[in-house]
């Protein structure tokens, strides 16, 4: 596939998930907040497959938009939040202070992308993004965090088993 291409591909997956991502920021409903996110996931998803990183992209599907916002709909859903409770939209400036500070982010990597122009391209490894790879990498260097989050995440698992289970 040749550049062009690949760049259109690109801004084919990139401009919705911008517009994705956006509608997670400016939804008033959680549940429109939530189903946007989960959009943006399929969306990143797919840039990953355009990286040859399948892996990513499996793992972005299945657990962020499977798992994870399974997870979110079901709190949003239990917090049960009607018009009324979320209140009228009031711009403080705090957002203000946020739409200032999106604005030159977005300044600062166009920049950063006009300077570096072609050569910021760089070739990746034939195995980049392969299940070997990445569990490679998983550990031997990263060994520590994985097995402090999977410590982190047992820790939750029974603090919600406690939390639901009925006072005898």
């Amino acid at each position: 596939m040749g550049a062009s291409a690949e760049t259109v591909l690109f801004w084919i997956f990139a401009v919705p998930l911008i517009a994705s991502a956006a509608g997670v920021v400016a939804a008033r409903n959680p549940v429109h907040a939530a189903m946007s996110l989960v959009s943006a996931f399929f969306w990143l998803a797919g840039i990953y497959v355009l990286l040859t990183a399948h892996l990513l992209a499996f793992v972005q599907v299945i657990v962020y938009a499977g798992a994870i916002m399974v997870l979110f709909l079901f709190v949003v859903m239990l917090l049960s939040l009607t018009d009324a409770e979320l209140g009228l939209e009031k711009l403080s400036a705090l957002k203000w202070v946020g739409v200032v500070g999106a604005a030159g982010m977005l300044v600062l990597v166009v920049s950063a992308l006009a300077q570096s122009g072609p050569r910021a391209m760089r070739a990746v490894g034939a195995d980049f993004g392969t299940v070997r790879a990445v569990g490679r990498i998983l550990f031997t260097q990263y060994l520590l965090p994985f097995e402090a989050t999977s410590v982190l995440l047992l820790v939750a698992i029974v603090g919600a088993v406690v939390v639901a289970k009925e006072k005898i």
